[in-house]
């Protein structure tokens, strides 16, 4: 009797939904996702700090930004559950805080580092076989994350 073999990214889905660690991935993917999402000006200034329910959290570095956010609200909602994939949150709550600033080197330049098509290329090897696009793209994300980060330190 020939037995049904689940995509990997449904098989991960309902263990953690089993275990009721569902919600704790939403809440990872929108730290990952947060920059590419909002892009880097709003990123630099207000960061998410966590995800309750459908509620997201978002610590600001100014109370100008906090107003500019509030009138952002409905856009960056619609930004951040496209980037998810579904409808994950409904509201946004802005706080004031020290938002984590970006690497820098001794001299106050950011450190910036790239990927190169070699890179790239090797990233593309590692993923071809995934045939589920969101779990190919997770996987390809979370490797350009480590290379840049493994680039960045290399470059301190």
């Amino acid at each position: 009797m020939a037995r049904k073999i689940d995509r990997l990214s449904a098989t991960i889905g309902k263990i953690l939904k089993a275990r009721g660690l569902e919600g704790r991935l939403n809440e990872y993917r929108v730290f990952g996702l947060w920059e590419k999402t909002v892009g880097g000006v709003i990123a630099h200034h207000a960061q998410p700090q966590s995800v309750r329910g459908k509620k997201l959290t978002l610590i600001v570095d100014s109370p100008a930004w906090m107003q500019q956010l509030s009138l952002l609200k409905p856009e960056i909602l619609e930004k951040v559950n496209r980037g998810l994939g579904k409808d994950s949150i409904r509201d946004i709550t802005l706080k004031l805080g020290e938002v984590a600033s970006t690497e820098r080197q001794a001299d106050g330049i950011p450190v910036r580092a790239s990927l190169d098509q070699e890179d790239h290329a090797k990233i593309e090897q590692y993923v071809h076989e995934i045939d589920d696009p969101d779990m190919k793209n997770t996987i390809k994300r979370v490797i350009e994350k480590d290379l840049l980060s493994k680039k960045r330190e290399q470059k301190k």
